[in-house]
C-alpha cells in the first residue's frame, strides 16, 4: 500500500504578498508586474491622460505596499488592489477639485444609450473618448457606469451633492454622444 503526503506549496500569490508583507522589494516588483495591466486601466478610466494615469498607478501602488498588511484574504488580492486604485483616483480627483467646474441642478436631461454605437467602437477608442471629458463629469461617469456606485455613494465619496453627480454623468454622457457623432457614428 503506496500512502502519499503531500504538503501543499504555496501559491505564487501567496508567496508575492509574504513578500511584501515583510517589504521586500522583489516581491513588490512582482506584484507590481502581476496586476499592472488591470490597474493600469482602472487609472487610464479616471486620469486625462496616460501621464496621469501613472501617476494615480504609482501613488496607488505606493498605498498597496504601506496597506498590504492590512489586506484580509477574505476578498481577493486583485479586488483589495482595485478598490484602493479607484479611492486613489478618488482621493486625487477631491484634492483638485477646487480647479474643476461644478454646477447644481434639480433636472437632469436622461440623454438614452445606444448600445449599436458603442458595439462599433472599441475599448481603446470609448477609453480616449472617456479622458477627453472634463475631471469632473469623467469621475462621476466611471463611478456610476463602471463601477456601479449610487448617486448618493458619489456625492459621499467627492463631497459633492445628489444633484450635481446627476447633472456631471448627464453632461458626461451628453458630450460622450457628441464626440461619438464627431466621429461620424449615428444613433439609429
Amino acid at each position: 500500500m503506496n500512502i502519499s503526503l503531500t504538503i501543499p506549496l504555496k501559491s505564487v500569490a501567496e508567496e508575492v504578498l509574504e513578500g511584501c508583507i515583510r517589504g521586500e522589494r522583489v516581491y513588490q516588483k512582482r506584484l507590481y508586474e502581476l496586476y499592472y495591466g488591470k490597474m493600469m486601466s482602472v487609472c487610464l478610466r479616471y486620469a486625462g491622460n496616460r501621464d496621469q494615469a501613472q501617476d494615480l498607478l504609482n501613488e496607488g501602488f505606493m498605498k498597496v505596499f504601506t496597506n498590504i498588511h492590512k489586506y484580509k484574504p477574505k476578498h481577493s488580492l486583485e479586488s483589495w488592489i482595485r478598490r484602493i486604485m479607484i479611492n486613489n483616483a478618488i482621493d486625487n480627483y477631491r484634492k483638485n477639485k477646487k480647479h474643476r467646474n461644478q454646477q447644481d441642478i434639480d433636472h437632469v436631461y436622461d440623454y438614452s444609450e445606444n448600445e449599436s454605437v458603442t458595439s462599433q467602437l472599441s475599448a481603446e477608442e470609448i477609453l480616449k473618448l472617456v479622458q477627453k471629458l472634463p475631471p469632473a463629469y469623467r469621475t462621476a461617469f466611471n463611478l456610476y457606469a463602471i463601477e456601479g456606485f449610487t448617486h448618493r455613494e458619489i456625492s459621499e465619496k467627492l463631497g459633492i451633492s445628489e444633484g450635481t453627480s446627476k447633472s456631471n454623468l448627464s453632461k458626461a454622457r451628453g458630450k460622450l454622444q457628441k464626440m461619438v457623432k464627431d466621429l461620424g457614428f449615428r444613433n439609429e
